[in-house]
């Protein structure tokens, strides 16, 4: 992202959006920049399977049940991440981006974990983040 981002569009980013540089374009495709939250998985502040942070603008927006979400520990990568792989393209055909972040993707993305959490182990863990790691050997 350029410098001064946060202070200049939404906490969300869409295809296309100029505050993402090319090198941050090719690492958000190519995933590398998840890679430093590994730290956070080695000292316990995250898993590698979980809901995947949001940033307090839209959390604070949460109904009771929604925020059952924050009870979990967050990780890299979780299903509704899978199920949404394309946002910055959804987001895109999105007349507004934020209203409809807010009303379909962020009640969409809680729902799907906090339904995964009531039926995780680790073979559906191993099986996110290899569908995480290797798309395109699990297309659905």
């Amino acid at each position: 992202m350029v410098v001064g981002s946060e202070k200049s569009g939404l906490g969300i980013t869409r295809g296309g959006d100029p505050r993402v540089t090319p090198t941050g374009e090719f690492l958000r495709r190519a995933k590398f920049d998840e890679l430093p939250q590994l730290w956070n998985v080695f000292t316990g502040d995250m898993s590698l399977v979980g809901p995947r942070p949001e940033v307090p603008k839209y959390t604070a927006q949460y109904t009771e049940e929604q925020k059952k979400v924050l009870e979990l520990k967050p990780g890299i990568t979780d299903v509704a991440s899978l199920a949404f792989r394309d946002e910055e393209d959804l987001l895109k055909t999105a007349v507004d981006t934020e209203s409809f972040y807010i009303d379909y993707c962020v009640p969409k993305k809680i729902e799907m974990n906090l339904q995964y959490n009531r039926t995780a182990n680790v073979w559906r863990d191993t099986m996110v983040i290899l569908r995480t790691i290797f798309p395109v050997l699990f297309k659905r």
